[in-house]
C-alpha cells in the first residue's frame, strides 16, 4: 500500500496493492497496522455502502457533533469525490479538493473529521463503500450546497446537464452560512 498526503492537510490518497492472475484479482482493503503507519488510525465504527446511477450527486455532508472521518473506496464504477476543508484553524479553510475514484484504479481516499464530503457518479452505476470513524448522527448532520458560488467546485457535469440530487442536498446551506469547526 502507498499513502500519499494531498494538498489539504490530513487528506490522504491510498493506493492499494492488487494481485492479479488468471483467476482474477485480490486486494487488501484494510490492514490496521499498515494504515496506522500511513497516517490513518482507526478505530472505525461503521461501514456504509452506497449505490447510485450516473448523474447522481451526493453531498456535501458533514456532522458538527461526532464528526466523521471517512475512508472512501469505489467497489464498482467511477466517481468524482470532493472534500471541503471546514476547519477554521486550517490554512486551507474553505478550499476543496477532488479525487477521481474508480474500481479499476484500486485507490481510496481518507477524509479526516472536519471536512464536508460528496461525490458525483461518472459511470453508469457506482457502488461506494466507506468506513467511518464515528457513528451517523442525523440530528448533527449538515449539508453544504453542492453548487455554492463561493466554493466554485469544478464538478464534471456536462453543459446543460442537471445532476440528480436529493431534496436534502438541494437545500444545502451556502458556505458562508455553514457551521464549521474550530
Amino acid at each position: 500500500m502507498k499513502f500519499e498526503p494531498l494538498e489539504l492537510p490530513g487528506v490522504i490518497r491510498v493506493t492499494l496493492d492488487v494481485f492479479r492472475d488468471d483467476r482474477g484479482a485480490f486486494m487488501e482493503i484494510w490492514h490496521g497496522d499498515k494504515y496506522t503507519s500511513g497516517g490513518i488510525a482507526g478505530p472505525f465504527v461503521q461501514d456504509n455502502w452506497s449505490e447510485s446511477r450516473k448523474g447522481v450527486l451526493r453531498g456535501l455532508h458533514y456532522q458538527v457533533v461526532q464528526p466523521q472521518g471517512k475512508l472512501v473506496a469505489v467497489v464498482d464504477g467511477a466517481i468524482f469525490d470532493v472534500v471541503v476543508d471546514l476547519r477554521r484553524s486550517s490554512p486551507t479553510f474553505g478550499r476543496w479538493l477532488a479525487e477521481p475514484l474508480a474500481s479499476d484504479r484500486a485507490t481510496a481516499l481518507w477524509v479526516p473529521p472536519g471536512f464536508a464530503h460528496g461525490f458525483f457518479v461518472m459511470s453508469e452505476r457506482a457502488v461506494v463503500l466507506y468506513k467511518c470513524s464515528d457513528f451517523y448522527a442525523p440530528a448533527h448532520e449538515r449539508t453544504l450546497h453542492w453548487n455554492d458560488p463561493e466554493l466554485k467546485i469544478g464538478w464534471p457535469i456536462a453543459e446543460g446537464e442537471t445532476p440528480i440530487v436529493s431534496a436534502k442536498d438541494a437545500a444545502g446551506k451556502p458556505f458562508k452560512d455553514a457551521d464549521t469547526f474550530a
